[in-house]
């Protein structure tokens, strides 16, 4: 006779937008999330690649809570009250302290963009791009006190090509989640137990915390690194910025160009791209080392520079902005 398990009484904790995928993929899987824990909307809407879970909370008939800190007393009180069996956390930038540890009977789960104990710490993506690494990956693990630092559950590698950016990493990095955490489930239903191995290495140092003045391009590295640079930090982060002829603008698309040497002082535009197709043209600037194409330019509060229109911009150059107000006020 085959024996009839529970269902897991699952919760789900996130504000960003890397949990919504797998939150509906367990969900068309048939498991059912009992509830969803998000951040209250004012801390939400200043984190960058924050996601509204109330539509598909309402979706799905999941009730829907609040909290400012997981790790307020009312909060854990909450999770407690929920006597869950596990609590996912996916994209979530607090660190969850002890209380709220225990609070589900299995554990809390969560998912770190990169192959621990590599790149533990905040920004895993980012870091990886900027530091021109062409792999990294996934873990999903079994949250501890520390960062990063728990059990590990499943490990996904992937590749970075020059082709990439952190928006199509982010979106491979959703897709190993959903891979990852519906085998979990599965085998949690099937009464398996739950796999894990200690990390190794985790007194490493952390990636550290950015923010969005990070963003400077320093034209006066390699051109590969500005490159690497800008599309690290590219939608839906804050965006790479310099002042173009003492305006500040942001940078989201670039291309690598393949050119060597010391073309120009770097940040001088050595001359417009020209394609007759509009999202190829943009303006060549000169790098320590080669030139990148800047291909479309935002400048703070207002309209998008891009085709023709950038090409034809008459921008000729780039530098910081702190500088560029230095020399006008000279």
């Amino acid at each position: 006779m085959t024996q009839t398990l529970p269902a897991l009484r699952i919760g789900w904790l996130s504000h960003h937008v890397e949990g919504i995928r797998p939150l509906k993929a367990i969900l068309a899987a048939g498991f059912p999330v009992h509830a969803i824990i998000t951040l209250e909307d004012e801390l939400r809407a200043r984190r960058s690649g924050a996601a509204d879970y109330a539509g598909i909370a309402a979706a799905h008939g999941i009730p829907l809570h609040h909290v400012r800190n997981v790790n307020d007393p009312e909060a854990v009180a909450l999770l407690k009250g929920l006597e869950l069996d596990i609590l996912f956390v996916i994209g979530w930038s607090q660190i969850l302290h002890p209380p709220a540890l225990r609070s589900a009977r299995l554990g809390c789960l969560g998912a770190h963009a990169s192959l621990l104990p590599a790149n533990r710490g905040s920004a895993p993506v980012n870091w990886a791009l900027i530091k021109g690494e062409n792999l990294t990956g996934n873990t999903l693990m079994r949250l501890a006190e520390g960062v990063d630092a728990g059990d590990i559950l499943a490990q996904r590698p992937i590749p970075i090509t020059p082709f990439d950016n952190v928006a199509t990493i982010y979106d491979r990095v959703a897709e190993t989640n959903c891979e990852m955490i519906l085998e979990l489930l599965r085998d949690l239903s099937a009464g398996k137990p739950l796999q894990a191995r200690p990390q190794t290495d985790v007194g490493a140092p952390l990636l550290p915390r950015r923010r969005p003045e990070h963003g400077l391009i320093d034209w006066a590295t390699p051109a590969r690194q500005v490159y690497d640079f800008i599309r690290a930090l590219t939608r839906p982060y804050p965006g790479a910025f310099s002042a173009a002829d003492g305006v500040r603008m942001t940078v989201w698309r670039s291309a690598l160009l393949p050119l060597s040497g010391s073309l120009a002082a770097p940040g001088t535009v050595l001359g417009p791209l020209i394609s007759d197709t509009p999202e190829a043209c943009g303006l060549i600037v000169a790098c320590a080392e080669g030139a990148v194409a800047v291909l479309e330019l935002e400048e703070d509060g207002s309209k998008t520079l891009s085709g023709p229109a950038l090409a034809q911009s008459g921008i000729t150059s780039f530098a910081d902005p702190g500088e560029s107000r230095r020399q006008n006020q000279r």
